[in-house]
């Protein structure tokens, strides 16, 4: 027990002390971990490590997963869905089989099957690259493409790792395969979505922050567990929870809450985060040990794996290129289209176009439209002010969408970073490590997924600063961010003369809070019309956030 306590103190004392190094070296604390990782591993009084992968695949993936999700502005996640999309599943089905041929023509004595499988617990990328990315004044674009993909990728592998070990002892079809992944995407994200509404729900009734955080803590669990067991993605339902929760968390949830649970999870983050890297570097002697013993000798099995590492990165090159290709021509699609969809917004944004919305309406029921059984007319479910403001939200946020999209054109420099930041990590050995035991070569396949994501971890984030500063990918224009946030300030500042002219006709004094809680309902406001960056976004919650915690500490 004493010896049990004493390692993982060790433990978190190395993960405080990577984190804390990492930031003067100026490298991710994954790396430094991982080197740890390997380097005590070697020591001849350091037994093996071997931890079971279901640990990481079913405890420690889900809350990395949630809380990424949680963290993840839903207007840029909205926006950038289709790359995400391209990113998470079809390349990850791409470089499954493209790598599968390529072990199966390598490795004796397996099957395509099993080859697709090894290529599936390769193929997904770590979010540890945005970590990197973040600090060094990268496009938003880049790095919502980066977390989105990997908060997705690790459940299409899953599924495709799955699949494979079935087909690999009985033949699977197309349809099957086909018909499998939209079954466990659309019962995961049902699930996801129900959890992270009742999440809410449960939480907004909660005036305890403590006691919300802690219910914060089960959520990637009750969300993950019932879709596993029906057989779905119990990833996708932990990520589907995660954003249903973000995006509803500033309106139904009090600003002491957020803070708890964004301090809190940032806690389990780091913690969670390092104990997988630095279990992953002290796992090593281990699978070297039984690759050593069954294979005698591991050069062909690095081989294989430096050659898997640079198909992948080749792999990735090529799609991403296609990419970024068909993402020019949909800008100049849009660019098209901006001229009428201008034209509509200039219509909708008229003084009277209500009015003549209302006329029109009017017009099209006809007199005298009354119900059968009574004199009274049925009340609408959806009065006329309501549709308007819903059309007028939805051509405002086009437009947004728009100059976005125009404003934030991707070319090949954000590609090339889009492709170096896409290193493996713990979930390809985790991955790994849940192949049958009666796989062949199964030391083997663990020692290739393992060093595939050593090397990329290494080579790729330990290059990373480099390549961005290499092809100077463009940067969010500091002079029009400049010019959004006074924009923003004004519009709370309107909004603030609003809520006290409108507290004067009560004949009452605005209070600090209904102040506060007007500007609020402002940013909300922009917020679903597009019209604002999340970063702009965020930090003005923030400062209301600080303001109102401020006024409650004050008894105001």
């Amino acid at each position: 027990m004493e010896t049990a306590l004493i390692v993982a103190v060790l433990g978190l004392l190395a993960i405080a002390g990577a984190s804390s190094f990492a930031q003067r070296l100026g490298v991710a604390s994954p790396l430094i971990l991982v080197l740890l990782g390997i380097g005590v591993s070697l020591l001849p009084m350091v037994p093996d490590v071997v931890v079971e992968p279901e640990w990481i695949l079913a405890g420690v993936l889900p809350p990395l997963l949630y809380s990424a999700s949680v963290s993840m502005p839903s207007l840029d996640f909205r926006r950038e869905f289709t790359a995400i999309s391209e990113l998470s599943v079809v390349l990850v089905v791409i470089s499954s089989l493209v790598l599968g041929l390529f072990f199966w023509w390598l490795i004796p004595d397996i099957s395509f099957a099993w080859g697709v499988a090894l290529g599936a617990v390769v193929s997904p990328t770590d979010a540890v690259a945005t970590s990197i990315v973040k600090g060094l004044g990268v496009s938003p674009r880049v790095v919502t493409m980066l977390e989105g993909e990997s908060l997705l990728n690790d459940a299409t592998a899953l599924v495709l790792l799955r699949t494979a070990i079935a087909g690999a002892a009985a033949s699977v079809s197309l349809w099957g395969v086909l018909g499998t992944f939209a079954f466990s995407i659309a019962v995961a994200s049902a699930i996801g979505a129900l959890v992270g509404w009742l999440n809410l729900v449960v939480r907004s009734r909660v005036s305890d922050p403590t006691v919300g955080t802690v219910i914060s803590f089960t959520i990637p669990f009750i969300a993950s567990i019932p879709a596993e067991l029906l057989g779905a993605s119990g990833l996708v339902a932990a990520v589907v929870a995660g954003l249903v929760t973000g995006r509803g968390a500033l309106a139904r949830l009090t600003p002491s809450d957020r803070l708890a649970e964004q301090q809190n999870w940032k806690t389990i983050e780091l913690v969670l985060e390092g104990a997988v890297f630095l279990l992953m570097g002290l796992e090593l002697t281990a699978i070297v040990k039984d690759v050593v013993d069954v294979h005698d000798g591991v050069l062909p099995a690095l081989l294989i794996a430096l050659g898997g590492l640079v198909l992948v990165i080749a792999v990735r090159s090529g799609y991403v290129s296609l990419l970024v290709t068909a993402l020019k021509h949909q800008a100049q699609r849009r660019e098209k289209m901006r001229p009428r969809v201008e034209k509509v917004k200039t219509y909708i944004e008229q003084p009277d176009a209500l009015e003549r919305m209302q006329r029109y309406r009017d017009g099209m029921r006809g007199p005298g439209r009354a119900r059968a059984d009574g004199d009274r007319p049925r009340p609408p479910r959806i009065t006329t002010a309501e549709r308007f403001e819903r059309a007028r939200t939805r051509v405002v946020r086009m437009a947004a969408d728009l100059d976005y999209f125009l404003s934030r054109p991707l070319g090949w420099r954000e590609g090339t970073v889009v492709v170096w930041a896409g290193m493996r990590g713990a979930v390809t050995v985790a991955a790994a490590q849940t192949l049958p035991h009666d796989t062949p070569h199964r030391s083997m396949l663990i020692l290739i997924a393992f060093v595939v994501a050593a090397v990329s971890l290494l080579a790729q984030g330990g290059t990373l600063k480099w390549v961005i500063r290499t092809v100077k990918p463009r940067p969010e224009p500091e002079a029009a961010m400049q010019a959004e946030r006074q924009r923003l300030t004004e519009l709370l500042q309107d909004a603030a003369g609003a809520a006290r002219a409108e507290a004067d006709e009560a004949g009452r004094e605005a209070s600090e809070l209904s102040i506060i809680r007007a500007k609020r309902e402002t940013l909300l406001r922009v917020r679903d019309e597009g019209t604002y960056s999340s970063s702009t976004l965020a930090g003005a919650l923030e400062v209301l956030d600080a303001q109102e915690i401020s006024l409650e500490l004050r008894g105001g």
